[in-house]
């Protein structure tokens, strides 16, 4: 039996947490600033309160470390949404059970319109995303189709429901290298309020699903906490960079990707139990890139083309553009399906043109396959 991340989040009191984010000083702050390898009590004074009155200099630190880590370039994926179905009830997903939508899912045909529309935007790296529905888009879905999307790209991810150790490490033989799964919230009470029906209301399970990732050696882990369900993005952030750092210490092969997503509107959404601010998302960033140097940060077109243009040379390597939250949405137009509405509307070659005029490299492949799968 394995001890995973699940028991050591037992260990973390959500409310002491908080007490000591919120207790952090000026002083707690610049020493975070000038250390060279903060801990975990810095993230906390990087997270605080009185840290947004040092926006400037986390910005600027976090800039220099990206460019030391990362140079000028900025990674490009897109998803690719396979189906819409899902066996799950979500108070915040468009895709939610009870939602009255049209329901889709792609047979072979419709999944190679949409690779060809898709690499003919000069995508390398692509993201499957479907609906949580284990029995009608589960492991023989994948084993079906995941061989023939694969020869058509670089580097292929899933973001899709939980699956076994065993299952990650069939799928990594079939050309798998990075997995995407978020908590949601790592504040149980609130998870359980949000998740009403379905699989997905086994926080314990999903907790622990980065944990079979690692132990089937997927190469690339994502995580990430959606912002507005719980009553604190503080609390939230500072127990994803504790995920975090359990499992770069427990995984080291695996490289980690962290994501930033807010709420967005969907059909039958909810409103957020906490508002997280531009500003605050920018000193969240920025602090992730100060306690994880080395660790991809990635931002998806959920965010305004303003606040973008504005935050990736800043800290993010790694983006989205272009996306279609829906089955079918690149070969096709149906936005009724969506899963969100995505705020950042322009083409990849139009991102792709902002990061150049701001000095930065698009990077639409970073790898290749001569240089060792394992």
């Amino acid at each position: 039996m394995f001890n995973d991340f699940s028991h050591h989040w037992q260990r973390l009191n959500w409310d002491d947490i908080a007490l000591r984010i919120n207790s952090k000083t000026a002083f707690d702050v610049e020493r975070a600033l000038n250390a060279n390898k903060p801990s975990r009590e810095d993230m906390m004074a990087l997270l605080s309160p009185i840290a947004q009155s040092y926006l400037e200099p986390l910005a600027q630190k976090a800039q220099q470390l990206t460019r030391q880590r990362f140079g000028n370039t900025v990674n490009f994926f897109v998803p690719l949404y396979l189906s819409n179905l899902c066996a799950n009830e979500c108070s915040y997903c468009g895709f939610s059970m009870s939602n009255k939508i049209k329901r889709k899912t792609l047979n072979e045909d419709e999944i190679i319109r949409e690779c060809s529309a898709i690499k003919a935007q000069g995508f390398e790296h692509l993201l499957l995303v479907t609906g949580e529905h284990q029995t009608k888009v589960g492991m023989e879905y994948f084993r079906r189709h995941l061989p023939a999307i694969r020869k058509n790209f670089s580097a292929l991810m899933m973001e899709v429901h939980p699956l076994t150790e065993q299952e990650y490490a069939e799928l990594k033989k079939l050309g798998l290298d990075a997995v995407m799964v978020y908590q949601e919230t790592y504040h149980a009470a609130s998870y359980h309020q949000h998740h009403l029906r379905g699989k997905k209301q086994d926080f314990h399970w999903r907790l622990a699903t980065p944990d079979r990732l690692g132990r089937a050696k997927i190469d690339k882990i994502g995580l990430g906490a959606l912002f507005g369900l719980s009553s604190s993005w503080r609390v939230d952030s500072y127990m994803l960079a504790e995920h975090l750092f359990y499992l770069q210490k427990n995984y080291w092969q695996s490289r980690y990707s962290i994501s930033f997503p807010r709420l967005r509107p969907c059909l039958g959404g909810v409103e957020p139990a906490s508002v997280m601010s531009e500003r605050q998302l920018v000193q969240l960033i920025c602090a992730f890139r100060l306690f994880a140097p080395d660790v991809e940060l990635s931002l998806s077109t959920r965010e305004s083309p303003f606040f973008r243009d504005h935050v990736i040379p800043l800290a993010i390597n790694n983006i989205s553009a272009g996306s279609k939250t829906q089955p079918g949405g690149y070969a096709s137009r149906d936005p009724e399906l969506e899963q969100f509405s995505p705020h950042d509307n322009r083409s990849a070659q139009q991102v792709a043109q902002m990061l150049i005029k701001n000095g930065l490299q698009p990077v639409w492949k970073d790898w290749e396959h001569y240089l060792g799968r394992i």
